[in-house]
């Protein structure tokens, strides 16, 4: 969403700085296909099972305006039956491929113009290997870097015989790198 926001709102129209997008899926349909693969089938399990318990509460709370009944909903079984289903109806979407069609930030990287550093790993079960080569390429404004390890927001390194989040690493010196750049609010907040 930060991605998206960012590349349709324009470098001028954000009060930030910059922007980090940790791990993000930025084809929708892409990720949902890799989570229904394989060992990340366990992950889509274990998010279709918070998705499905917290509608069928609300199912039981208030009329929802879609046409399922609880039992259709226990048997949604990928995250497209369930964003087909649940997502797109509830969210004005015609079905779940026109919500990650118009959801997705990754055909958006070129027109990114605000400083954006997208972390990815190579072995991130919620995305497929070949994601980024699938995208356009980002524009000059985008930092991409691409670890070979990882997973899904994981990125933990062995420093001096101990583990240690790289990722809290990496971005701590993104934000450092970026308060040293000149930005136009911190001057006008120096001046009063």
């Amino acid at each position: 969403m930060l991605v998206k926001l960012v590349a349709e709102q324009g470098g001028d129209g954000l009060d930030l700085a910059g922007a980090i997008a940790i791990s993000a899926p930025l084809d929708l349909a892409a990720s949902a296909d890799a989570l229904d693969r394989g060992f990340a089938r366990l992950y889509q399990q274990h998010l279709l099972d918070s998705l499905r318990r917290k509608i069928a509460a609300k199912m039981r709370v208030t009329p929802l305006p879609i046409e399922l009944t609880p039992e259709q909903l226990k048997r949604l079984d990928s995250l497209w039956a369930y964003d087909n289903q649940v997502t797109a109806p509830l969210h004005g979407f015609t079905s779940a491929n026109d919500y990650y069609r118009r959801a997705s930030a990754g055909h958006l990287l070129k027109e990114i113009e605000l400083p954006t550093l997208i972390l990815h790993a190579a072995d991130d079960p919620f995305m497929p290997a070949n994601l980024i080569e699938r995208l356009p390429a980002p524009s000059d404004a985008v930092r991409l870097e691409i670890a070979d390890q990882g997973g899904h927001v994981g990125f933990v390194e062995a420093r001096q015989g101990r583990l240690n989040s790289w990722l809290a690493r990496r971005v701590a010196r993104q934000l450092q790198d970026w308060m040293t750049i000149p930005h136009p609010l911190k001057r006008l907040a120096s001046r009063s």
